[in-house]
């Protein structure tokens, strides 16, 4: 389990309203919100548009000292509103960390090393979850999941349970899986397309049939079309 790291940022105060929060995007400025547990009233900010990006920039958890007016704040950056057209931070939420309070939060999970049942199976690794959600004291925060999946043969799992959680409360199922090895696409398909000689025998009696059916019905068509011109040549 990785530790995340501490990112030191500067915040400024600000004024809440529509027109304030245009001119903090014009300076390229993100307006944010600091509330916790022994936060009395909400404080309102802004921080730069590029520290932000640079906290966001890898998919982990980090915290912050977040530092407003000359007061230092220990922070976890709960969530961030984007644009959906240009994809630029619209606001930022501050949680202030208290020490003996437990907090909820979603932490990634990585994958580390190449599974056996893929460089000697030709196995694909399909992992069905991404991120876990804990609830867990700030001292035991964690960054990152790791999951070592170099032993995983073909059909081999890893699950939720199996994540280094000492001191960790998990919100997700235990049994959960994360990630599967998988055997290779053609041999799935093989699997899937196999058929018994009892069921190929059976297609080959139906085809039989289908093909006397038909001769039957060609036969049919031809003798009507037949009947059919001898009217037309008496009239």
């Amino acid at each position: 389990m990785k530790k995340p790291e501490i990112y030191k940022l500067e915040g400024e105060a600000r004024e809440t309203g529509k027109k304030s929060t245009k001119g903090l995007r014009g300076d390229l400025r993100v307006p944010a919100v600091l509330y916790g547990p022994k936060v009395e009233e909400n404080i309102h900010f802004s921080v730069l548009e590029s520290d932000l990006e640079k906290i966001l920039s890898v998919s982990q958890t980090k915290l912050q000292e977040l530092t407003i007016n000359g007061t230092t704040y220990n922070t976890l950056l709960k969530n961030v509103e984007f644009d959906p057209v240009t994809d630029r931070a619209l606001h930022a939420d501050f949680y202030v960390l208290d020490p003996a309070t437990r907090v909820k939060l979603r932490v990634p999970i990585r994958l580390n090393g190449t599974p056996k049942g893929v460089t000697d199976g030709g196995g694909r690794i399909l992992q069905t979850l991404r991120i876990v959600r804990i609830n867990v004291l700030p001292e035991k925060i964690p960054a990152v999941f790791e999951l070592d999946v170099t032993n995983l043969e073909i059909g081999d799992s890893l699950h939720v349970s199996e994540l280094d959680m000492e001191g960790i409360d998990p919100l997700d199922d235990p049994r959960r899986t994360i990630v599967t090895i998988a055997p290779p696409k053609s041999e799935k398909l093989f699997t899937s397309s196999a058929v018994t000689e009892e069921e190929l025998d059976e297609e080959e009696t139906l085809e039989g049939v289908e093909g006397e059916e038909a001769e039957a019905a060609e036969g049919e068509a031809a003798a009507a079309e037949g009947e059919g011109d001898a009217e037309e040549s008496k009239e």
